[in-house]
């Protein structure tokens, strides 16, 4: 499936927000933040997402769909651990 999706908000060197205009969602907004700390930035995800079909939709594939966006998740932080080494 096709995604697209819009930056909503953008403050450099802080955050951003994008939101799903279409793809496989009903609702889809995911903040980026970025935090200075000693020694680095950390990058913090915070993710409202919204199954199709309401109730049923969440019924029949909350759970593959959450194992799914934590493993995304997952794939992201090893790799950006392995850019940045």
């Amino acid at each position: 499936m096709k995604w697209r999706t819009l930056i909503a908000a953008w403050e450099p060197e802080t955050r951003f927000v994008d939101v799903q205009l279409r793809g496989p969602y009903a609702k889809w907004r995911h903040t980026h933040t970025f935090e200075e700390t000693p020694g680095g930035t950390l990058i913090r995800d915070h993710v409202v997402y919204r199954l199709p079909l309401g109730s049923l939709g969440r019924l029949v594939a909350g759970k593959l769909v959450d194992h799914d966006v934590e493993r995304v998740f997952r794939f992201r932080r090893e790799k950006t651990a392995e850019l940045l080494s």
